[in-house]
């Protein structure tokens, strides 16, 4: 498990880029971070890559939204409003097994529907917010296989 500093919105979104490489359908990808700690801003790199060409932006309040214009399909999650509950009638494994990838903002939200395996992706920043810092934490083996990919694409290896 690796940190990397992102020290601008642009790297930002060029680490999801970096991220959005390994993907392939059925992937699932959590964000992990306070507000504003660049979840979203992530999420935009890794559609970006996927060829979305549509604006991405927080689904906080429809809760899904899903892009289907890319190479592969993106839906994207954003589970902070069913901290009360009401996630029984959302369908999650129709995303998750939906041909795409799923990324899931404030999965403890949901964390009885989350599969098995994913890739969680920790967000933070620094006080003045000037930096974030992304920690890459797999949960399986096809997950390990990305985090280390992504970790020799950074190191030049």
């Amino acid at each position: 498990m690796e940190t990397y500093q992102l020290r601008n919105e642009a790297e930002t979104i060029s680490f999801g880029e970096r991220i959005g490489a390994f993907l392939k359908p059925n992937d699932v990808i959590i964000l992990d971070g306070d507000l504003g700690a660049g979840k979203t801003t992530l999420t935009k790199g890794i559609a970006k890559f996927l060829g979305i060409q549509r604006y991405v932006k927080s689904p906080t309040y429809t809760i899904v939204h899903e892009y289907r214009d890319g190479r592969i399909p993106l839906f994207h999650i954003d589970a902070y409003r069913l901290e009360e509950g009401g996630a029984d009638d959302i369908g999650f494994d129709e995303y998750f097994d939906g041909n795409g990838v799923t990324v899931v903002e404030w999965p403890q939200y949901i964390e009885e529907y989350l599969p098995e395996e994913y890739l969680k992706i920790a967000l933070d920043r620094n006080s003045d917010n000037t930096q974030r810092f992304l920690t890459v934490e797999p949960n399986g083996a096809r997950y390990e296989k990305i985090e280390q990919a992504i970790e020799d694409e950074v190191n030049g290896r």
